[in-house]
This record gives C-alpha cells, sequence and structure tokens, in this order.
C-alpha cells in the first residue's frame, strides 16, 4: 500500500487491505477481492465473515456479496470529531451553505484522492439524502482537489499526475500538460472548478483550506446543478468560499 512504517502483524495489515477494497466499490464478492488482491479465496472468505460478526460488512443473502456495514459509521464518526479542522470548518459550512443556497462540502487529501468528511445543505433545503463520509474523488478533476494541488509544491504534485487518469466524462482533462496548466490557472485565480469533469450536469467550485504553516490541510467546495452555475455563480460562490476559508484558516 505504499505506506510508511514498519508492518509488524502481517495478517492485520492483510485484513485492512480487503476492507479498504471497498472504499473503491460495493458491493463485492470474494472472487473479485481475491483476485484484486493475489490472496487465496479461502483466506478472503475468513476476513469478510470476520469482518461481517463484526458488524464492519454486511453480506447479501441472495447474491452472496458484501459491502460496509453500520460499524464502519461509528468509526468515521469518531474520526471526523477528533479532527480539528471537522470541528472548526462545520459551523462556517453552515453560514456558507445559506449564503449560496448549494451544497457545501469539506474534504481532506488521502494519497491521490480526497476524502469527504462532511456535506452540508441550506436550512431551507433538504439536499443531501446519504452522508457522502469517506467518499472519495480524485484530486486532478475535482474543484477542490486541484485548489488543494495548486497550493502544493511541483514535485508533489507531480508524483499526484504521474499515474494514468481516468477520464469519468467526455469533460474530464486527462491530458498531464492540460492538467498542469489548468491548476496553474486555479494557483492565479485562487480557486478550482469541476466543469462536470467527475458527473455530467453537475459542476463544482473549490478552495484550499491551508494551515499556519501554508501546507494543504483540507479543502472547501460548492456543488450544484450545471444550469444553476454560470459563470457570473461560479465566481459569486468562490468569493464566498475564499471569505469563510480565510476565517477557517486562522483557526487551525
Amino acid at each position: 500500500m505504499g505506506r510508511e512504517g514498519e508492518v509488524k502483524v502481517k495478517s492485520l495489515q492483510k485484513a485492512m487491505e480487503v476492507l479498504e477494497c471497498f472504499i473503491q466499490k460495493q458491493p463485492l464478492g470474494v472472487t473479485e477481492i481475491s483476485e484484486k488482491l493475489g490472496l487465496y479465496k479461502s483466506n478472503v472468505h475468513n476476513i469478510l465473515i470476520t469482518f461481517t460478526a463484526l458488524g464492519y460488512l454486511t453480506q447479501d443473502v441472495e447474491t452472496g456479496k458484501f459491502r460496509l456495514g453500520v460499524s464502519i459509521m461509528s468509526l468515521s464518526r469518531a474520526f471526523r470529531e477528533g479532527l480539528d479542522i471537522t470541528r472548526v470548518a462545520v459551523p462556517f459550512m453552515r453560514e456558507i451553505a445559506n449564503e449560496a443556497g448549494e451544497l457545501v462540502y469539506l474534504t481532506v487529501p488521502r494519497e491521490d484522492s480526497v476524502v469527504y468528511l462532511e456535506g452540508i445543505s441550506p436550512d431551507n433545503q433538504r439536499m443531501v439524502s446519504k452522508s457522502v463520509a469517506g467518499e472519495c474523488g480524485k484530486m486532478y478533476c475535482t474543484s477542490v482537489g486541484k485548489a488543494m494541488l495548486a497550493n502544493m509544491p511541483k514535485e508533489e504534485v507531480e508524483r499526484y499526475l504521474s499515474g494514468e487518469l481516468e477520464a469519468f466524462t467526455e469533460n474530464t482533462i486527462t491530458d498531464k500538460n492540460k492538467l498542469l496548466e489548468e491548476i496553474e490557472k486555479t494557483r492565479i485565480r485562487g480557486y478550482g472548478i469541476d466543469d462536470m469533469e467527475i458527473t455530467f450536469g453537475i459542476k463544482c467550485v473549490g478552495v484550499a483550506l491551508l494551515n499556519h504553516d501554508g501546507n494543504v490541510e483540507g479543502g472547501l467546495s460548492i456543488s450544484a446543478p450545471s444550469l444553476r452555475m454560470s459563470d457570473e455563480k461560479i465566481e459569486l460562490y468562490a468569493n464566498i468560499l475564499k471569505k469563510y476559508a480565510e476565517k477557517i484558516q486562522k483557526m487551525l
């Protein structure tokens, strides 16, 4: 997995690698995981059954496939509540959502992706039908991810973009040179734009959140249907995000 530090319990590492398969896709079966990780099916099955018994996975009785269980939510909630950025940002996110009248997301960087911690709707609307906690999006095609990349050292950006750039829609920028140009534009204007690059019909604008050392701590974004996201609205939302980002950064 490319993580730092010595792994002393190999069996635990193997079990966690199985659990982490569910980050990208659900549900999953024994064979899929076995082939992905190069593990024996019997080992994968035993790990899955153990996680199911503990509540971290559930198994569909008809298909036999597994998906994340409710115990994951408890860990996720504890993780989010333990982050200073969540405690600081959420009250401001409510103000942003009400001022913009659109969905607001809080994310943190993880490897080559952004992980969503919170999603908040305006008080007079109920747009978020499910928790977004733990969902991921690639940095190179999310507005907030581009904003994060624009605030990172050049070598780090090169490392993030060294792998294959998958196209999620026809608007996804997969040419590395064009993407670097877009990141530079993002750096100059101070915010990133997702022009239907992950989901057709949805546009986002995002800004990075920096700590006192100037390092990327997280990011905020506003998401809305593309029909409501005119150039004027994007600039308006970007200014709202910048205003509140300054307040949040002073407290990080």
